[in-house]
This record gives structure tokens, C-alpha cells and sequence, in this order.
């Protein structure tokens, strides 16, 4: 292409080329940003710049700048006033305790402190209240025993929501609960009783809740439980009722916290699950919470749980 063909056609409209030329017509085309593209760049690194000044944005050594003119003031747990350089952690702290939400939940937290517990159970909205902000206490600190829904464990943790409170379903008994711990313990008998002793008490426990056994067995358990040779009523009481005090369960109700008896496919099973308890015993402990929670948590959380089970 000659010179003047080329000039022709820039004038024709064509996109201006900086003049250089490879292979005869090979050419590199000149095509500027747009100016408000250009400008835009600019602003973004003044931009970048002041923000860099203003905020927290480098590191340095083993910290960061701070930035300045830049101090945010906020109301700790303690309820004292803190007051640091901003950052997304301190404006989130003091949106928890000075936001609309927080306030709001401190004003509802408040009002249940000061009611009874008969006052919150018949207050539909402290007891939505309580079940909102309890539920995630319970998620964090029970949840990882009692599981998410409070089912529990099979010969582990008891199950929270059946309403067979093996220490008192009452919500004091329950705040006493969380509050101090329980120790749950029977003894092993392997040392006490000989297979056909073991097989009588496992008959006599079964047909307490109903099941069917042998007679003749289920009676010569009888006579085992009730005796001093094993000397099962002392906690379960002669009926074998059970005694919340102990926190000895039932036994006549078919509600099974740790023999799976529920999960036995026949008798054999069922039989093999009693008796492992009564040959191996029971230890089971519930820490204390109230060196962990508050006293207003631990009010939440008994409120929570009883409702689980329907209470007492």
C-alpha cells in the first residue's frame, strides 16, 4: 500500500495507525483509551492512596498501619469503654452491644432476669425470646453431647426431649441440673452375680416395663433385686420406680437410657442388652456450668430444656 493510500484511507474514517509497518502491511494500530476511562484509573489510585492513610492497610514486622482520624468507641462485655483505631472487628463489637438488635435483645434479656420462671413459661414472647437466644446456647455448649435436638445418646447421654427426667423435670430441679452437674453411677456386678444370677435380674428387669420372660427366672430376679444379694431397690425403690435423687431411672415406664432395648431385634437381644449394664455398670457425669455461664444463661438454658421435654 503507498503512502497516499494510506492517507486516503485515514481520511475515509479509519482507526490511525502510530506508523510503523512489518512484512510491507503489517501495522500497529493507535487506539487511545477513553478519556473517562483514563481519569477513572486516576481516581481509583488517589482513592487507594487515602484509604491506605485513613485505615488500617499494611503490614508491618508483626503489625499493620492504623491508620488515622479513624477511632471508633465501643461498650466491651465488662461494660467499659474501649476505644481503638477502626476496623470491621471493632465495628461489629460495638454494633453487638450498641446496635438497634443488641439493644433491643438487652432490654428483652433484662425483662426475663427480673420474671419468675411461671411468669416466662406463660409470656408467649419472653418465651420466644428465650427459646431464640437459648437455642444457640445450647448448639455451643450442649449440643455436642445431647445433640442438636436434644435426642441424646443411647447408653451415653440421656435424651432431653422423651419427658423421663432421670433428676427432676421441674425447672428448678433442671437449673440445679446445669448449675452444679450430676454424677450418674451404678455398680458393676460382674464380680456379684454368676450367669444365672445375671439372667434372672435381666428377666425381672424386662418384665418390669412389660416384656415377656421366664417366669421362673423373672421370679428368682425378683427375689435378687429386692434382697441384699443385690440390693436394687435401694435406688430403684422396691416398685422399681426409680429415684430422682439418685438419678436411678424408671424402670417400669419402657423409656431406656442406656441398655438399647428399643434397637433389640428378640429377646436374646434384649436380654444381652440389660445384662450388659448390670455386668459392667454405669458412670455418667454431667459437668457443672455455672463457673462457664451466667447465671441469665443458665436461666435461658433451663427454660429451653424443660420446654424440650414438656416439663414438669
Amino acid at each position: 500500500m503507498s503512502e497516499s493510500q494510506k492517507q486516503d484511507a485515514q481520511k475515509q474514517g479509519a482507526v490511525q495507525t502510530t506508523g510503523h509497518a512489518w512484512d510491507g502491511d503489517l501495522q500497529e494500530f493507535n487506539n487511545p483509551l477513553p478519556n473517562w476511562w483514563v481519569w477513572s484509573f486516576y481516581a481509583t489510585v488517589v482513592f487507594a492512596l487515602i484509604y491506605w492513610v485513613l485505615y488500617p492497610a499494611w503490614p508491618v514486622a508483626s503489625t499493620y498501619t492504623k491508620g488515622v482520624m479513624n477511632t471508633i468507641t465501643f461498650t466491651n462485655d465488662a461494660g467499659e469503654q474501649v476505644e481503638t483505631h477502626w476496623n470491621t472487628r471493632a465495628l461489629l463489637l460495638r454494633d453487638m452491644q450498641e446496635g438497634q438488635h443488641a439493644v433491643r435483645s438487652r432490654e428483652y434479656m433484662e425483662q426475663v432476669a427480673a420474671a419468675s420462671y411461671d411468669e416466662i413459661l406463660a409470656d408467649e414472647e419472653m418465651l420466644a425470646f428465650t427459646r431464640s437466644v437459648a437455642r444457640g446456647l445450647f448448639g455451643d455448649n450442649c449440643a455436642a453431647c445431647h445433640g442438636a435436638g436434644g435426642a441424646g445418646v443411647m447408653g451415653l447421654f440421656p435424651n432431653l426431649v422423651d419427658d423421663d427426667w432421670l433428676w427432676g423435670g421441674s425447672v428448678e430441679e433442671i437449673q440445679y441440673t446445669l448449675a452444679e452437674g450430676r454424677m450418674g453411677f451404678m455398680p458393676a456386678f460382674r464380680e456379684t452375680f454368676d450367669d444365672q444370677q445375671l439372667d434372672s435380674v435381666a428377666s425381672y428387669v424386662l418384665s418390669l416395663s412389660g416384656h415377656e420372660v421366664d417366669a421362673g427366672l423373672a421370679a428368682s430376679g425378683n427375689q435378687i433385686f429386692q434382697g441384699e444379694a443385690g440390693g436394687c431397690y435401694y435406688c430403684h425403690t422396691s416398685e422399681g420406680t426409680g429415684m430422682k435423687s439418685q438419678g436411678a431411672p424408671n424402670l417400669t415406664d419402657n423409656i431406656w437410657t442406656v441398655a438399647d432395648v428399643p434397637g433389640a431385634q428378640d429377646h436374646d437381644a434384649r436380654m444381652a442388652a440389660v445384662k450388659k449394664v448390670i455386668r459392667e455398670g454405669v458412670v455418667r457425669e454431667m459437668p457443672a456450668w455455672q463457673d462457664r455461664l451466667s447465671e441469665d444463661q443458665i436461666r435461658l438454658l433451663t427454660v429451653y430444656v424443660h420446654q424440650l421435654g414438656g416439663g414438669q
